[in-house]
Formats: structure tokens, sequence, C-alpha cells
């Protein structure tokens, strides 16, 4: 009997990639780029199961040019904007993603993102590197102060838990703004919980990790910018569209916020223009989940989920489970 077919969107870890092999016939895209949409449609045409990246759009046109014996997909990220939910349940496909391994990573990075803004760490790292240094001076690259300062965190998720710990050991004052409120992080850590406006009026740091749905897109705009300090910080790990990124360069530009660390941004891998003309943002890219053992570990999931749909089983992490009740 033929093996199912498999087809990898983009190199992942290479452990990954020979699991599956003892199961399925796999065909990978080694190109280090992103499939355009109408590559991605006649490559993975005729397959069972398909792992994507969050740069992979896969929508009903996608579904439709992959064949109908295709069972499964699973993308090789926590977050699943790029792909069509209710077209996928549509056509009776399983959508799956890779949470939960990758929050110590992303947590970690986006505090790493906080105090490196606030420290002003990448732009004397280029003034030393540039060898315009000539000695210490007592006016020299101030910072803003992190101990004892107010964290507001947008999404109280896994990932903004996990910010919320590390952000104790500096001593902040945690505020929280979400859809639900948190009590486990509130009783915890003592945590408030705040609505929107307040989060931005009172946070000295505003961390994102929303998902990004239509209710969440610029989430931050031009009005919630001029409603923080001219002090905060705001920093995004979450998704780009999450963040109006022409306002945020413009309050950038004019002070109206002291400044902000980015990882992900609004059209990728595209930075507006004069983003990165500023001393007053860090701008890295998308790289919050990039350690080797979470990489390996987002592929162990997305193998373990194709493996168990196409035994004809249910996989551990699915996005749309209506499609396991038909």
């Amino acid at each position: 009997m033929n093996k199912a077919r498999v087809y990898v969107t983009r190199m992942i870890p290479e452990e990954s990639i020979n699991e599956l092999r003892k199961h399925f016939e796999v065909d990978v895209n080694f190109e280090d780029r992103a499939l355009t949409k109408a590559e991605l449609m006649i490559k993975a045409k005729g397959c069972d199961a398909l792992i994507t990246l969050i740069t992979d759009t896969v929508d009903g046109e996608v579904l439709d040019a992959i064949g109908a014996q295709c069972k499964v997909v699973a993308n090789y990220a926590v977050g699943f904007n790029n792909l069509d939910v209710a077209a996928a349940i549509q056509r009776g496909v399983i959508l799956t993603n890779t949470p939960g391994v990758l929050d110590d990573a992303t947590a970690t990075h986006a505090f790493t993102l906080l105090l490196a803004t606030a420290r002003r760490i990448v732009e004397a790292d280029k003034y030393v590197r540039d060898g315009k240094w000539k000695g210490w001076a007592p006016m020299f690259f101030i910072g803003m102060d992190v101990d004892r300062r107010t964290l507001g965190i947008a999404g109280m998720g896994r990932i903004g838990s996990n910010i919320a710990r590390k952000a104790k050991s500096f001593d902040m004052k945690i505020i929280y703004a979400d859809a639900r409120r948190n009590p486990q992080v509130e009783k915890e850590l003592g945590a408030t919980y705040v609505d929107k406006e307040t989060l931005l009026k009172e946070s000295d740091f505003l961390t994102l990790h929303v998902p990004l749905m239509p209710e969440t897109f610029h989430y931050i705009g031009e009005k919630e910018l001029q409603m923080m300090k001219k002090t905060a910080v705001l920093v995004n790990a979450s998704r780009g569209p999450v963040v109006d990124e022409k306002a945020l360069l413009k309050a950038l530009q004019e002070k109206q916020i002291w400044g902000a660390g980015l990882d992900v941004f609004e059209n990728e891998p595209e930075v507006l223009a004069g983003l990165t003309a500023l001393d007053n943002v860090i701008v890295v890219p998308h790289i919050a989940s990039a350690t080797s053992e979470t990489r390996i570990n987002m592929g162990k999931i997305a193998v373990n989920n194709i493996i168990k749909v196409l035994s004809g089983q249910s996989p551990e992490t699915c996005v749309n489970p209506e499609v396991l009740k038909k």
C-alpha cells in the first residue's frame, strides 16, 4: 500500500523531517523562502497532510487545489491567522498548531526587547562598534528604569502570564487587559485586571500578547498611542497587524511615546520606511520562538499531530474541533 504523502512548506528541524519519513512519503521545500500561494497550490497538490508556517496562506482555494484527500494542515506556530478556519471546517480538514512549547522562549524574548529598549542597548552597541566611544560620560545613553515600574500586559494567556512572572523579579506592578479575567495570575502575582483605557494610560511598559483577530486588528492605533505616557515603551511580540505601524512611526517620531521593541511587523517581511532610521525603536526579524529546543519541540507537536490524524486518531492541538465531531 502506498504511503501517505506529507508536504512541508519550508525546512524545519531535521529531527522532525526524519520522524515524518519513518511513516510517510515526505516532500520538503528546501529553498530558504516562503512559497507563493500559486507555488504552494502546485507543490502540495495530492498530499494527505501539510506542515505550514505562518507565512503560508491556506484558504479554500489552496485546499481545493491540494485535493479532497488532504486530512490535516499542521501549522508550525502557535498562531494560525494564516489558515482559513471556516474553509477548513467546510471541507473537513483538521487544523492544528503548536501551543505551549514556545511560551518560555516568546516571553523571554519579549522581556528582552523591553529591557533592551529601556536601556538603549542596541543604540549603545552600535555607538561602540562605529568607533564613536571616547570615554565615560555622566549623561551618556540615559535610559528608563524598569524596577518598580508598571508593566501593562494586553492578553494574559500563557505567554502573558509567563511575562508577568518574570516581571515580579523586577518588583514591577502588573496590570492587564483581556477578554476574560485570569484569577490565577491575580492571586499568584497580584496582577490587576483593568480596562483597555486604564492599561494604556497607566503602563510604563506595555507588551502585546493578543491573538490576531478582526477584533484585535490595529489594537494599538493613533488614538491608543495618544493615551499612553510620553515615557512609555511599547513591545510587540504577538502579530504585526495588532499595531497600526504608520501610527506607531508617527508616535515615535514625535516622541508621543518613549520607545518601542518590535519582533513583528504589519506587512512582513517589509518594515515601514522610517522605522529603521529611529534610535528609539528596536526591530528584530520575528524571532521570538527562535531557540533550538523550542523549534525542535514545535516540530515534534506538528509531526505527532499528523501521525495521529493520518492513523485515524484525534490530534493533540486542534484549532477547529468542529471537524472532529463530523
